[in-house]
């Protein structure tokens, strides 16, 4: 029996598909090895969505503007349903995301989890922090020095 996983649970491995580097994500999928057979329920397609944002997250909603987001949803053999949207214009990308999100509800999500997402959420982390350690150098901090001409 496999572990009970929680909506948050997907979202998080979901976002984490989406957001993954195209390249790494596929040298890891090929290195797992096992690419279950599936029928397409929604072939991959690039469309477009709406960014909607708020003025201090607070204000009235506006349109932002558009982005390319490619998504698809694909059937395992066994029955699950994986979904895949990624950023983009990468069909390929949204296949492995939907692939990887079916298997995720098999028992093959242990080893999907040690082989696939840890290494990809290390990476991300990784590389957040860098960016914050970058960001973090440049901080300047300005005080105000009294002077006693008040």
């Amino acid at each position: 029996m496999t572990q009970e996983r929680t909506p948050e649970d997907r979202k998080a491995w979901m976002s984490l598909l989406a957001t993954a580097p195209e390249a790494r994500l596929a040298s890891l999928f090929e290195a797992f090895g096992h690419s279950p057979e599936h029928a397409f329920l929604r072939a991959p397609e690039i469309g477009g969505v709406m960014v909607r944002g708020r003025t201090g997250a607070s204000g009235a909603p506006f349109n932002l503007g558009e982005m390319t987001v490619t998504r698809c949803t694909l059937k395992l053999v066994s029955g699950e349903v994986g979904h895949g949207y990624v950023q983009g214009r990468s069909k390929r990308q949204a296949e492995m995301a939907a692939k990887l999100d079916a298997m995720m509800q098999t028992e093959a999500a242990p080893e999907l989890e040690d082989k696939i997402l840890t290494p990809l959420r290390t990476e991300r982390d990784a590389t957040r922090e860098a960016r914050a350690a970058k960001a973090a150098a440049t901080k300047v901090d300005f005080f105000t020095m009294v002077r006693g001409e008040d």
